[in-house]
């Protein structure tokens, strides 16, 4: 392995390492590739960096962790010399973040803008890496290096008649960087997922009328996003050491965890007490900071799910609408739980309908409208909130092929197949940073994603003091991997419901839960062990 630092390598067809992606996981890859010493290329479709930052700019785009965790905690002077505006940052400072990382870091010169990465195949002969870009270029790597997101493949629903629709259409994960003008417009949007229940408000408060076309009801708390006062960010500032070692350990990677009562141990008033004091706190912490046994227990959830109810009952005025609008049939949290500025208050406008799609489905997508069963709701604009192909569509979209050419796509037909979420057998020096099975969406990213980075360089780290040239899992580590995570995932109530962390949204998926469940700091600590013992679980040639 070359010990040429990154500066001149950008224009190398023969590198240590490729990663693909210029997000918080790309940047991070590439601060620390240079750190060992190891010459890289770094490919990025957009035109600059940010990842999901940088293609989710919907309105109302944000973060649902707490600014001063949702960052690096890599660079001292980094975490001191930024300081963030809101409790929840929203797109554009994020993006600003990011952008400021690579500058003070120098890191763009690692990066290949406007290339996107089509093809990765592994030679046998050389252990290398061959990776195919859509400009032609190919680039041999000792290591591959995926950083492209979780929640970056965007799923457009195949409705017919997409594409006689005369009006513009958008979907909230492939946004226009130009400002998109709602005013004057009848506007529809088909989706009350996260980004949905993001965007809605906003769109709401431009729009001539905006129609919701729901397909679930989603249950959402509030965010109860606030700016930061300066003592406040003093206050941060002085502690962020002490803060981040917590997340680092914790069950979802935030600054709180689970409290040590059950919902079910405690008195009726004692609960309802409790939901209401995190009620008003806002954010995850009303989940995930609370009772644990929600997440295991049906009847605990049910006490959980019907406070969120009542909710929603006493927030929209008309009593059919509020009927709509209720999750019934799946336990709260176990689809991705939103968090939301005035999303069902948003129901009380008289510019806002909702169409349920349960009652009347959509039938066609036509020049001027979507038809349901029950008729045409013509409109101007057409907004797609219809999420991802979520944790293995990023991978399975490029044509990545290991030892013998084995598509990493056919592998995982019947789900995906990891070691630790960060390797998969057959695909020697292949790294996944949050890949399917690690914890990544069940969490606080940036913490997720250091984690993973530091573990993947003191991999290769390892890899160089031995002195061998490749690494791959071993199939009995593999399916081992595979039955702890799935074994923990059906001791909760996650598997009860189709949702994106089982790949439901996606026609033909295969139905495998595919983050790990068991805590950030049980999945630390296990990684830990594993590189304890010599990197237990790989095969090393």
């Amino acid at each position: 392995m070359s010990a040429v630092a990154n500066d001149d390598s950008r224009a190398l067809a023969e590198v240590d390492a490729v990663v693909i992606g210029a997000g918080f996981a790309g940047l991070y890859a590439a601060y620390k590739l240079r750190e060992l010493g190891l010459s890289h290329r770094a490919f990025e479709q957009g035109s600059d960096v940010g990842g999901t930052w940088y293609w989710n700019r919907y309105p109302g785009a944000s973060s649902d962790s707490e600014s001063w965790v949702y960052s690096f905690s890599f660079s001292e002077e980094l975490e001191q010399e930024w300081t963030w505006s809101s409790r929840f940052p929203r797109q554009p400072e994020i993006l600003s973040y990011l952008q400021h990382v690579a500058g003070r870091f120098d890191l763009r010169k690692a990066f290949d803008f406007n290339t996107q990465v089509v093809a990765a195949t592994y030679d046998e002969t050389s252990n290398r890496w061959q990776v195919q870009t859509a400009q032609g270029e190919t680039v041999a790597a000792s290591f591959l290096i995926t950083a492209v997101g979780c929640l970056s493949a965007a799923q457009v629903p195949n409705i017919p008649g997409r594409e006689d629709f005369t009006g513009p259409w958008y979907h909230t994960g492939q946004w226009p960087h130009e400002q998109v003008d709602f005013r004057g417009k009848h506007v529809g949007i088909i989706g009350t997922g996260s980004s949905g229940i993001q965007a809605i408000p906003i769109i709401a408060g431009e729009a001539e009328h905006l129609t919701v076309f729901q397909r679930t009801p989603n249950f959402s708390v509030p965010s109860r996003n606030a700016p930061l006062p300066p003592e406040r960010v003093a206050e941060l500032k002085k502690n962020i050491k002490a803060i981040r070692e917590f997340c680092r350990w914790s069950t979802i990677g935030q600054p709180y965890d689970f409290k040590p009562d059950e919902a079910l141990k405690v008195s009726d008033e004692e609960r309802q007490r409790q939901f209401e004091a995190d009620w008003e706190k806002g954010g995850f912490e009303w989940m995930f900071g609370s009772y644990s046994d929600l997440v295991f227990d049906k009847a605990a959830n049910d006490y959980a799910s019907d406070f969120v109810r009542d909710k929603i009952r006493a927030t929209v005025k008309n009593p059919d609408t509020a009927e709509k609008l209720l999750p019934t049939g799946y336990p709260i949290a176990t689809k991705r739980l939103p968090l939301d500025s005035g999303y069902f208050e948003t129901f009380n406008r008289d510019n806002v309908s909702l169409v349920d799609l349960r009652e009347t489905p959509i039938e066609a997508i036509v020049d001027k409208g979507v038809r349901t069963s029950a008729g045409t709701h013509e409109l101007d604009m057409l907004v797609f909130a219809t999420g991802f192909d979520a944790l293995t569509g990023p991978l399975t979209r490029i044509d990545i092929r290991g030892r013998g050419g084995l598509s990493l796509k056919d592998k995982w037909t019947e789900g995906p197949r990891t070691y630790l979420g960060v390797a998969s057998e057959g695909f020697p020096n292949m790294f996944m940073i949050t890949g399917p099975g690690s914890p990544s969406v069940l969490g606080n990213m940036p913490t997720s994603i250091e984690q993973h980075v530091d573990w993947i360089c003191g991999c290769i780290t390892h890899m160089q003091q031995q002195g061998v040239s490749a690494a791959e899992p071993t199939s009995k580590a593999e399916g081992e991997w595979g039955a702890h995570v799935k074994e923990l995932a059906d001791d909760t109530l996650f598997p009860q419901v189709d949702s994106w962390y089982l790949g439901a949204n996606i026609p033909g998926k295969s139905r495998v839960f595919l983050p790990y469940i068991g805590g950030f700091g049980t999945y630390r600590q296990l990684c830990n062990d594993v590189a304890e013992k010599g990197y237990e679980g790989f095969r090393f040639f």
